[in-house]
C-alpha cells in the first residue's frame, strides 16, 4: 500500500500523529493491498468547493471519496485506488457533538471513505447495514468502539 497524505490545512497538526492515524485506518481496511491512496486533509471552505463542484452540494462535509477508474496498469506501476478528502472543522464539530475523541472519529471516517473507494455505499437500508457492519468489524480490530452505538 502506498499512502500519500497532503496536509493542506495546518489545523490538522493539532491532532498529534494525524498521518499515523490516517495510515493505520487505511491499513486496517487494506492490510495486504498493493494499490495507492491519496489523502488530502483540508478545511471546510475547501471541501465545500469540492462538494459543490463534484456532488452539486453547496456545503461542507466530513469526507469525500473519489474512486479511480478501473484501468489496466502498466507493468511495474501501482494501481491507484482513489482519493479521500477530509475537512478539519466538520470533523471537530462531529466529534465534539458525539463526545468522541477526534482521533477515533477521524479513524472511523477514513475507514468509511476507503470502503466507499472499494464500492461500498449506503444508499438504501441493506447497503447501509452491510457497510456499517464492515466499519464496526474493522474498528473493533483497531480496539475502537462501535461508532453507530447509541
Amino acid at each position: 500500500m502506498i499512502i500519500s497524505i497532503d496536509v493542506e490545512d495546518d489545523s490538522w497538526r493539532e491532532l498529534a500523529g494525524i498521518e499515523d492515524i490516517v495510515t493505520r485506518a487505511i491499513v486496517a481496511v487494506l492490510p495486504d493491498d498493493t494499490r495507492s491512496v491519496d489523502v488530502v486533509l483540508t478545511n471546510d471552505a475547501e471541501i465545500r468547493l469540492i462538494n459543490q463542484q463534484w456532488r452539486g452540494q453547496d456545503k461542507p462535509t466530513n469526507v469525500l471519496s473519489f474512486p479511480s477508474p478501473q484501468m489496466p496498469v502498466p507493468d511495474g506501476e501501482v494501481a491507484h485506488l482513489g482519493d479521500l478528502v477530509l475537512a478539519y472543522e466538520t470533523m471537530v464539530r462531529e466529534a465534539e457533538a458525539a463526545n468522541k475523541p477526534l482521533g477515533e472519529h477521524v479513524t472511523h471516517l477514513v475507514v468509511h471513505g476507503i470502503l466507499h473507494l472499494l464500492g461500498f455505499d449506503h444508499e438504501d437500508d441493506l447497503q447501509a447495514e452491510e457497510m456499517e457492519q464492515k466499519e464496526r468489524d474493522i474498528l473493533a480490530g483497531l480496539g475502537l468502539a462501535d461508532p453507530y452505538a447509541a
